[in-house]
């Protein structure tokens, strides 16, 4: 999917002549804490932060004089993944999205990407969820989504971590179509995956930390 298909054009972009209560207040309304800065000819010129108008040194002051480094943005052809890891390590709620000689084109927020990866995790379908771990010589995608499907359950969605520093072992979280996974569970502890968590529908738990998630990323 392309940074394209998940663009906003309603949270509107800052102007340099812009002030600062101003830019403080399209912070609030739209529930970010980033906003693009755009020169006359509708370029990306910088994006400033709550905390850089917090420190501001007046609510009159012009928000052009306060953004000091390159912005960040990404081309609109470019996959949300990346996106996504631009923001992750930039620590941003929005990105700006930008053609060629920073052209803006209009804006992602954080939160519509989460809305994305939700619907390609299958996250609003019914069944269980499994977290499993694995030694990276014994992890084979396809052998393990074979396995499940020739027990009686579809692979709705996965996702893989990879080994860091806290850890050796891939982290493996399934979504399937069914409830009950007892058999499941036998068979793959059986072929070497370990079972760190399973969540199934009626699980309050995981409702609940669910709805805490959301309501950080609205934050």
């Amino acid at each position: 999917m392309k940074v394209q298909d998940v663009l906003s054009t309603s949270t509107p972009a800052l102007h340099a002549d812009d002030t600062v209560e101003h830019a403080y207040g399209l912070l609030m309304e739209h529930r970010v804490r980033h906003l693009p800065v755009l020169d006359e000819e509708n370029h990306l010129t910088g994006v400033i932060s709550e905390t850089q108008l917090m420190d501001a040194p007046s609510a009159d002051a012009e928000v052009g004089h306060l953004v000091r480094a390159r912005p960040v943005s990404i081309h609109p052809d470019a996959h949300i993944f990346d996106a996504a890891r631009i923001m992750v390590e930039h620590n941003l709620t929005t990105l700006s999205v930008t053609r060629e000689g920073m052209e803006y084109v209009g804006l992602l927020k954080r939160h519509d990407i989460f809305d994305r990866f939700a619907q390609m995790l299958a996250t609003q379908e019914p069944g269980a969820i499994l977290a499993l771990e694995v030694d990276p010589r014994d992890y084979a995608l396809a052998k393990l989504i074979h396995t499940i499907e020739q027990n009686g359950a579809k692979v709705l969605a996965v996702a893989s971590e990879s080994p860091d520093e806290t850890s050796d072992k891939i982290r493996v979280t399934l979504k399937l179509n069914v409830t009950d996974i007892t058999r499941v569970r036998h068979v793959i502890e059986h072929h070497g995956y370990r079972i760190v968590a399973s969540f199934s529908e009626d699980d309050e738990e995981m409702l609940e930390r669910a709805q805490a998630f959301m309501r950080y990323l609205e934050v």
